[in-house]
């Protein structure tokens, strides 16, 4: 019988390790004998992710339970105390590079998007993250509750995550939109919390493009009207420029208004972008998938652990969140390259039954043999 390491060491080889330990040493430097290791707090830590523990006695008991397995894991032993002193002081900062170099790999395998277009396409949106009032004054986001706000680039290739910032709730998605930087010739979605016309016509000026919705309340002119046509669902399509009192004392740029109506919900909806050149229809198809981000919010709070933290302070916070966001693109690599048909939830849930387990990993998503039909089972029923 084959030898095979746990499925939870397989898993991590999808981290580049001499990187890891790179990144590490960029951001720690020289730590004191003895102190957790990053690697070591990583492999904690995606236990609680992947194997659904909640707290830090459940992640010390699950690894103390296997301690044969430490080896193949590169960890060292770890402690509940040693473990959240790590989460308080160790800067988060090491898991946003990490972040980023695991995008980078799992982008490179990542499936196109469904349009025939050769930009690359973004959603951007931001979500909180609702934490005790108690436990986290610092995060006070109004009389009622506490909260984290977690901001994201959905890439749209695959699905995955490609920029992410942690805040606390009170903190504008526009504030944050602002610092964020996309290549040239991008598509951008996003909705009426990102209606900054200054912030929009500077997308304009870097070269890439937007689809958003127009404000209700919104002044404008028409400069253009562009024929309708037969294009199903569009009831108007013209360029216009703003008129309010504070969009002219602004360098603003014509934009193009797309009127659409949505048979399906009987909603009328208006655009904003600044591509000219595309059909009416496709700048409605486009901001449809923009709901790809609140699906992708939907799916982490229910199959990561980013509801109950492990530590107090915003720093573990914010470790924690990166540390979730890692390990979706670690399975979505894992998907990608293996060219699985389960969806990310199926995978996760098969990782979480045998984290532990010695096999191979593909052989987890592998449909099983039919067993031989026994003549001794089946003679009763002839």
């Amino acid at each position: 019988m084959s030898h095979h390491n746990i499925v939870l060491s397989q898993l991590l080889r999808l981290v580049p390790r001499h990187e890891f330990e790179r990144l590490a040493e960029q951001h720690d430097g020289k730590r004191r004998q003895g102190s957790m290791k990053r690697w070591t707090q990583f492999v904690a830590l995606s236990v609680g992710q992947l194997g659904g523990r909640s707290s830090l006695r459940d992640i010390e008991s699950s690894l103390a339970a296997q301690p044969s397995h430490r080896y193949h894991l590169g960890s060292q032993s770890v402690s509940r105390s040693a473990l959240g002193r790590a989460n308080e002081r160790l800067d988060f900062s090491f898991y946003e590079a990490l972040f980023a170099r695991l995008y980078q790999q799992a982008s490179r395998r990542a499936p196109r998007h469904g349009f025939a277009l050769p930009e690359k396409l973004f959603s951007l949106d931001a979500s909180l993250i609702d934490v005790s009032m108690k436990l986290f004054p610092q995060a006070n986001y109004n009389r009622m509750k506490a909260a984290f706000k977690l901001h994201l680039g959905l890439d749209h290739d695959g699905l995955i995550p490609a920029v992410a910032t942690i805040t606390s709730g009170k903190t504008a998605e526009i504030d944050q939109a602002r610092l964020l930087r996309f290549p040239p010739g991008s598509i951008l979605l996003f909705d009426k919390g990102y209606s900054a016309y200054d912030w929009h016509a500077e997308l304009t000026r870097q070269g890439i493009h937007f689809v958003s919705r127009l404000r209700d309340n919104a002044k404008y002119e028409v400069l253009e009207r562009f024929p309708v046509g037969s294009q199903e669902g569009v009831l108007g399509d013209e360029v216009i420029r703003f008129t309010s009192l504070r969009s002219s004392r602004k360098d603003l740029l014509p934009v193009r208004r797309v009127v659409y109506y949505d048979a399906e919900t009987g909603h009328t909806y208006q655009f904003v972008t600044n591509r000219l050149d595309w059909p009416a229809r496709l700048v409605a198809d486009l901001y449809k998938q923009r709901w790809q981000v609140e699906l992708f919010f939907k799916w982490i709070k229910q199959n990561l652990k980013i509801k109950a933290f492990l530590g107090l302070s915003p720093n573990a916070v914010y470790t924690q969140v990166l540390v979730a966001l890692c390990m979706y693109l670690m399975l979505a690599y894992l998907k990608f390259c293996s060219r699985l048909k389960q969806s990310l939830q199926e995978i996760t849930r098969l990782l979480q039954l045998n984290l532990f387990m010695r096999r191979p990993l593909l052989e987890l998503f592998r449909p099983p043999d039919k067993p031989a039909t026994s003549p001794q089972l089946t003679w009763g029923w002839q």
